[in-house]
C-alpha cells in the first residue's frame, strides 16, 4: 500500500438543506484537494442535516430521504469528486423503493457510488431501519469501513470490521454536548456559539470538557488502539437544529494518537498522511494475532435482547 492524505471536515450544516450542505462540501473538498488530499470525509447527515429529524412523520422523512444511487445528492457528489479528483465520504437519509428508510453513508469517487453503509443502531427516528451488515471497500489500494456514531460505542461492531479487513474506519458522528447518564455530560448553551468572537474562552472550555471532548477521549483512543486501525473521526461544528455541536474532527493511527484534529470553530478540515508501516506496528496487530476464539466464542455470541436507551431523547434520567 502506498501513503494515502487523508482529510476529515467539520461543518455547520442547515437543517433540511441539502443545496446549502453540498455546497460547503464542495467548498471544503476542493481546498483539500488543492492541499494534495486523496480523501475527505464529513459528518453523519451531512448533506440532510440530522437532529431536526427527530420529530418527523414517516412521509416526512420519505421526503427528506433520497434513493441510492439514484438521488440527485449522490450525482452532486459524484460531479463534486470528479472536479477535484478527490474521494468523498458523506451521510444522508436513504430511502429504499419499498419506503424503508435508513440513515447512510457513502463513499464516491469521480466513477460514482463506491460504496454505501446503514446505521446499524439508528435511533434518532422511529421510522428508521436498522442496517444489517457490515461494510469494507478499497480506497487506492486501502482496506476501509464504515461504523456511524452510536455503532461505535459496540465495540464487536468495530473488532468485526476489522476483522473483515479494514484497516482503516470512517467513523462519522453527530455528537457531544448532549446529556445522559455518564457525570458531567449536558448540552452546551447556544448562547455561547452566538458569542464565541467576543468570548472564545468559555465556548472553548465547555466544547473540551466532559461534556464534549474529555468525553470523546475515553473510548475513541481505546477503538483506533485495541484493533490496531486508523480511525477518522468526523463530527459537525455549531449549531445542528436546536443543538450545539462540538467538532472535534481529527484522525488517530493504529497507535490511538491523535495525528491531526480540528481546533477552530469555523467550517474547516485536518489532514493526515496514513502510511502502512504502523498498521503493524501498533499493539493491536499483536492483540488480533494473539486472539484465542475458541475460548469466548460462544460467549460473545450469546442470545440477548438488545436493549438501546439514549437519554436525550427520551427525556429519561436512569
Amino acid at each position: 500500500m502506498i501513503n494515502l492524505k487523508v482529510s476529515t471536515a467539520q461543518f455547520e450544516n442547515r437543517s433540511g438543506d441539502k443545496e446549502y450542505n453540498l455546497s460547503v462540501i464542495e467548498k471544503l473538498s476542493g481546498e483539500a484537494a488543492s492541499k494534495g488530499s486523496d480523501v475527505i470525509a464529513f459528518h453523519e447527515c451531512s448533506i440532510t442535516g440530522y437532529t431536526f429529524a427527530r420529530s418527523f412523520t414517516k412521509e416526512q422523512m420519505l421526503d427528506t430521504a433520497e434513493l441510492i444511487p439514484e438521488g440527485k445528492s449522490i450525482k452532486r457528489l459524484q460531479q463534486i469528486a470528479a472536479k477535484f479528483d478527490i474521494v468523498i465520504l458523506a451521510g444522508l437519509f436513504e430511502k429504499d423503493e419499498n419506503d424503508n428508510i435508513f440513515k447512510a453513508y457513502v463513499c464516491v469517487d469521480k466513477s460514482g457510488l463506491t460504496a454505501k453503509y446503514r446505521k446499524l443502531h439508528p435511533f434518532i427516528n422511529p421510522h428508521i431501519s436498522a442496517g444489517q451488515e457490515y461494510c469494507v471497500f478499497e480506497i487506492k489500494g486501502w482496506k476501509c469501513g464504515i461504523l456511524i456514531c452510536y455503532d461505535n460505542n459496540i465495540i464487536e461492531n468495530v473488532r468485526a470490521t476489522k476483522l473483515l479487513g479494514a484497516d482503516i474506519i470512517f467513523m462519522p458522528h453527530v455528537t457531544m454536548c448532549t446529556p445522559s447518564t455518564r457525570p458531567g455530560a449536558g448540552f452546551v448553551d447556544p448562547k455561547l456559539w452566538e458569542n464565541r468572537e467576543a468570548d472564545p474562552t468559555s465556548l472553548r472550555l465547555e466544547f473540551d470538557g466532559m461534556k464534549g471532548r474529555s468525553w470523546l477521549m475515553k473510548w475513541l483512543p481505546a477503538r483506533a488502539y485495541d484493533n490496531g486501525v486508523y480511525v477518522v473521526f468526523s463530527n459537525p461544528i455549531g449549531m445542528d437544529d436546536d443543538q450545539l455541536k462540538n467538532g472535534c474532527s481529527m484522525i488517530l493511527d493504529p497507535f490511538g494518537d491523535i495525528i491531526s484534529e480540528c481546533r477552530s470553530f469555523d467550517d474547516s478540515f485536518t489532514t493526515a498522511v496514513i502510511t502502512p508501516e504502523k498498521l503493524t506496528q501498533a499493539g493491536g496487530y499483536r492483540y488480533i494475532q494473539a486472539r484465542n476464539p475458541a475460548l469466548y466464542r460462544d460467549i460473545i455470541g450469546q442470545e440477548h435482547q438488545p436493549e438501546q436507551k439514549v437519554v436525550w431523547l427520551t427525556g429519561d434520567t436512569l
